[in-house]
């Protein structure tokens, strides 16, 4: 998996395409990432409880990976991600201004 909880991304097509944000938690066996704030749904909700009213919730769903870019700190440009194996690991770095991810 080439992204990193923490990253920040900007979505390359679906609905909301354009939006960009910062990856809150990565699904790996699914190939997805959520991300607040994008791929938004309204769910209706019936009342569980007294402390838990009906009506209609936002809920975030997840993304697939196929939909995103990562955005370079360095350049601030959607990119690529490329390895460069050094010493005992590997780094990933920027395919357009080759700055550390």
């Amino acid at each position: 998996m080439k992204f990193k909880k923490g990253d920040q991304i900007i979505v390359t097509g679906g609905k909301d395409k354009g939006k960009k944000g910062k990856i809150e938690k990565i699904f790996p066996q699914k190939g997805k990432v959520l991300v607040p704030g994008v791929n938004m749904y309204k769910r209706h909700q019936k009342a569980r409880s007294q402390n838990e009213p009906a009506g209609i919730i936002d809920i975030v769903k997840p993304l697939p990976i196929a939909n995103l870019a990562i955005i370079c700190p360095k350049c601030s440009l959607p990119t690529r991600i490329g390895w460069i194996l050094e010493g005992s690991g590997k780094k990933r770095i920027c395919r357009k201004c080759k700055a550390e991810l």
